[in-house]
């Protein structure tokens, strides 16, 4: 026969520990209706103008232009939040730029820099370039300062290290590149909401660069890949900086040039744009040099304004050959 029980002794059932559901932990959000324009939050601060000169600045680079646009988005989203009173911590924003020369890492953090002043997450809006000699120092008590007056310089800002990678050289063990890495380590976290740091430099040295101090891949949020031009954006990119100079390529040229660029490519030391603009000057110098033989003869507006074909066939790339590696040489013989 069962025993029992007395009711005195049961449980109390008001008294019993009650599991939180999860529902309970979050905000009621049936009566906040408030309203928040983002098209005009976004077109407010300038951000559009921004990146549509991006876009007219640089030709191609399609998932360097997402990636930015979608960092765009994040930071209006974070503003309208934190007008509507929803605190948030600020998110990292220091970025990784990796790719080969010339292919618009200096151009991208300007504007990055200009979007961050925009939104109000940097107070000037300024980009400072350095480099190792620019904070490594050559002896004891020399890195500190040298390193700290590179960040005072970039404070409200963006520091853009350029080849950041050859800051870690762990082969010289009396070198000082450790000492400064520790410093932006410190001021990027510490100044998050005022600086923002961008490394650059080739991506597999890179990528050796972050795995040597994980405390510095932890803080850099954003890795971006710039890719090398094509051909076709190579040559859209040179007629881009003759129009800025008021020059044009004729008819011949252009299909010169686009030979240029497919064997300028297959040679040592090509950095994309940059390759390009010198080319540019090269053949602005041979088309000076062509007019100035007539001097006996009058010329057009026209004339002045126009490269030809054989300013572009003069080169000695069309002989399997670099130019400007001996600066002696002229570029016309």
């Amino acid at each position: 026969m069962p025993s029992s029980i007395d009711p005195s002794s049961a449980p109390d059932p008001s008294s019993a520990p009650v599991e939180p559901s999860a529902e309970a932990d979050q905000p009621d959000l049936s009566h906040d209706l408030t309203r928040v324009d983002l098209k005009a939050a976004y077109e407010g601060v300038g951000v559009q103008e921004v990146l549509e000169q991006l876009d007219h600045d640089l030709v191609g680079l399609r998932p360097v232009k997402a990636r930015i646009r979608e960092i765009a988005a994040l930071l209006v989203v974070e503003r309208a939040r934190t007008q509507v009173g929803l605190a948030t911590a600020a998110p990292s924003l220091h970025m990784s730029f990796t790719g080969q020369p010339g292919t618009g890492k200096t151009t991208v953090a300007e504007r990055m820099s200009q979007i961050l002043h925009r939104l109000g997450y940097v107070r000037k809006g300024h980009v400072v370039t350095a480099t190792r000699d620019d904070l490594v120092g050559q002896y004891i008590g020399h890195t500190a300062p040298k390193t700290r007056e590179m960040l005072k310089k970039a404070m409200g800002g963006v520091l853009f290290i350029d080849e950041a990678y050859y800051l870690y050289r762990p082969e010289n063990e009396r070198d000082y590149g450790a000492e400064a890495i520790e410093i932006l380590l410190q001021v990027m976290e510490a100044n998050r909401d005022d600086l923002v740091v961008i490394f650059a430099g080739y991506k597999d040295r890179m990528d050796v660069f972050y795995q040597s101090n994980p405390g510095l891949s932890s803080r850099v949020a954003n890795h971006i890949d710039f890719p090398d031009y094509s051909g076709p954006e190579l040559l859209a990119i040179a007629k881009l900086i003759l129009a800025a100079e008021n020059y044009r390529f004729s008819d011949e040229a252009t299909a010169a040039f686009a030979e240029y660029i497919q064997r300028r490519m297959q040679l040592p030391f090509f950095a994309n744009a940059r390759s390009i603009r010198n080319a540019i000057d090269r053949a602005r110098m041979r088309q000076a040099n062509r007019l100035f033989t007539r001097m006996g003869s009058c010329v057009t507006k026209r004339d002045l304004m126009t490269i030809e074909a054989v300013d572009i066939t003069a080169s000695r790339v069309f002989c399997g050959e670099l130019e400007g590696l001996d600066p002696s040489r002229p570029l016309t013989s």
